[in-house]
């Protein structure tokens, strides 16, 4: 792990004397007797098997244990509520001191959060993986923790693809089309899982765009969607997978959770997924492999990166006890609990390596090694919620008969523009 250790001595040289603000005071904050600190975060069903937010249950109590002069209230949301019960926190003037959620740039532009500089010391924050801390950073300051991090790689059906007489994953899109057909002509249902439903539809396109030289924003990180890369993305997959089938009826309507049901069922043959679904795959002894998403013309693609947040807010004051629980969250055995049982990645580089070089782990390798590599949607972005609400909707239509990848780009452009300007006057 060469590689990660040059990643830190470069972070540690780059972070700063900022983060020294924060390194003092994170010892002995007990000094403030019955500090209480409000933790919202996510609950999670288990709809593919996986174990997620279970963590906490042990991490507050031995945190507890550590600090006797602050008490955790912890709450759970589902996840599928939990952005919309932090913005009403935070409008009714009722914020948590750390929040899990997807967004956090319009809380970091209104002033309402600690940066990490304030709440954890140097090496802590150079441990952070660092296309992750870029994607948390707002204005040249990191506002959004990482947590729950996770990589997709493409699955396969290992029987289904020997019935087919496909020799292996696909190392380029004639290869997945060529894989796609030989499935079909055994009778599997949806030779390829496009994603392309409203749960998850902004994840799987930029994963094709990525692959395909382009994605969401341009040099000047703005949004750019309608170029000639994301315009022939979107028409290869209309020509040359969905119209013959290859995608399945509708891939405009499945969703990521029945897409990884389907998947568990032998049903799909191949899509792309996250470590999440290891666990669950492994339980139902489904033959199966995975490798890295192919580019349009060969190679592995750039991997798509995703991430929940954690946050802490200013509004109780309790800069030093956020700072204490952050720094026990993401340091030592705890920081290992952010792998979540193969259900999520680390997010750390010293996670990291202890994951690799757990026998038990090993399994997580392939998605470790992707993360430093990993490429974001614009989240830093006050606007990117609703941008990505304009994607999860219409992206799908793109790609459909007589779809209009050109238009569809073309509207998400537009989108951004209203976005950007309703978040300036906002």
């Amino acid at each position: 792990m060469a590689r990660a250790v040059r990643r830190r001595q470069f972070l540690l040289q780059t972070a700063g004397l900022a983060g020294t603000t924060a390194a003092f005071g994170l010892t002995g904050c007990s000094s403030r007797e019955d500090v209480q600190l409000d933790l919202l975060v996510a609950s999670y069903d288990k709809s593919v098997g996986a174990s997620l937010g279970g963590q906490w249950d042990s991490i507050v109590p031995a945190f507890e244990k550590q600090h006797p002069g602050i008490r955790i209230n912890l709450e759970r949301v589902p996840y599928n509520k939990i952005d919309k019960t932090l913005a009403q926190r935070v409008e009714e003037g009722r914020a948590p001191d750390i929040a899990q959620s997807n967004v956090f740039a319009p809380y970091a532009e209104d002033d309402r959060l600690y940066d990490l500089t304030q709440l954890l010391d140097i090496a802590t924050q150079a441990d952070f993986i660092r296309a992750f801390t870029d994607a948390g950073t707002v204005d040249n300051a990191t506002y959004g923790t990482p947590f729950r991090a996770s990589t997709p790689r493409l699955f396969y059906n290992k029987e289904l693809f020997r019935r087919a007489r496909v020799s292996g994953a696909p190392t380029s899109w004639d290869e997945l089309r060529e894989a796609a057909q030989a499935l079909k002509a055994i009778g599997v249902k949806t030779p390829y899982g496009l994603q392309f439903g409203p749960e998850a539809a902004d994840d799987e396109a930029l994963s094709w765009l990525l692959a395909a030289g382009g994605g969401y924003t341009g040099e000047l990180a703005e949004y750019d969607f309608a170029t000639s890369d994301n315009i022939g993305a979107l028409s290869w997959l209309r020509d040359e997978l969905v119209a013959d089938g290859l995608a399945g009826a509708a891939p405009a309507e499945l969703n990521r959770t029945a897409a990884y049901a389907q998947f568990l069922q032998g049903e799909i043959g191949m899509l792309l997924a996250h470590p999440v679904l290891l666990g669950a795959a492994d339980r139902a002894k489904l033959p199966y492999a995975h490798a890295p998403f192919p580019k349009k013309d060969g190679g592995a693609a750039a991997p798509l990166g995703i991430s929940d947040w954690l946050m802490a807010f200013r509004r109780n004051g309790h800069r030093k006890e956020c700072g204490a629980f952050l720094s026990f969250l993401y340091s030592g055995k705890s920081a290992l609990t952010r792998s979540g049982g193969r259900s999520m990645l680390p997010v750390t580089y010293s996670a990291s390596d202890a994951a690799t070089g757990n026998p038990a782990e090993q399994p997580l390798s392939p998605f470790i090694e992707q993360l430093s590599n990993a490429h974001f949607a614009p989240v830093n972005m006050r606007s990117w919620p609703a941008v990505r609400g304009a994607i999860r909707t219409d992206v799908g239509q793109a790609v459909m008969k007589g779809g209009d990848p050109e238009s569809v780009l073309a509207s998400f452009d537009e989108s951004a523009v209203k976005a950007d300007m309703e978040a300036a006057t906002g």
